[in-house]
């Protein structure tokens, strides 16, 4: 595995954060698939896509940890070491969080949720946005090496920054009005169905929170440049 890290440094030396990235991107792309149509799937369909997020995950990790575990101290890296290291965690986190939200689904009946789940996957789809904005930052993480981190480069990365910040914020306003919604009605719905919305609407909102986490630790980076 030694070479190959060194190999993917040799490359660039932002390439093992994309390709860690893209791994936590399968993720994102399995959940989804399963908030598609969530409201229709059968208990067995869900644990087996469910599954599937978390065999993603798995690997997700592991390359987080091969990065760690091999990462060179003598490598000459353009950011300090330690904000290479946080960048990896955080992005790391967005998958540990898509298989939190998977875990959650299993606890209880989604079919007992009804019409909520449209709510969730308007929600979902709002934090997904955010996570796409933040993902495509470090795509550009090799031209932003190229460009010294100054130049036309660095002015698109902090547009995209931006964008991703206004994004949370849009998907915040939109969780505090379908929370608020749900409670006007929640005396008339079962304990379980209220424990799962609410949880489900609090971790789905926080990929939005962590992609604005991601995106402002690389604006920082440019800041201080």
């Amino acid at each position: 595995m030694l070479t190959t890290i060194a190999r993917l440094f040799g490359k660039s030396p932002f390439h093992p954060l994309q390709s860690h990235m893209k791994k936590v991107s399968s993720c994102m792309k399995k959940l989804t698939e399963i908030f598609t149509n969530l409201k229709n799937r059968s208990p067995d369909d869900l644990e087996n896509l469910v599954q599937e997020l978390c065999n993603l995950e798995h690997e997700a990790d592991l390359t987080k940890n091969d990065i760690r575990n091999h990462l060179p101290k003598s490598l000459f890296l353009p950011i300090d070491r330690g904000q290479f290291l946080e960048i990896l965690s955080i992005q790391d986190s967005i998958s540990d969080k898509a298989e939190d939200i998977g875990e959650l689904l299993l606890l209880y009946p989604t079919k007992e949720l009804g019409d909520l789940c449209d709510n969730l996957d308007l929600l979902f789809q709002k934090n997904m946005e955010a996570f796409w904005y933040a993902r495509n930052i470090i795509k550009e993480l090799h031209e932003l090496l190229e460009s010294s981190f100054g130049g036309i480069e660095a002015e698109k990365v902090k547009t995209i920054v931006e964008k991703t910040s206004r994004l949370e914020y849009e998907a915040d306003k939109m969780k505090h009005t379908l929370l608020k919604e749900f409670f006007k009605t929640s005396d008339s719905v079962k304990t379980p169905v209220f424990y799962l919305y609410t949880h489900l609407v609090e971790e789905i909102n926080k990929i939005s929170h962590i992609s604005e986490k991601l995106a402002n630790r690389i604006r920082m980076i440019l800041e201080l440049k």
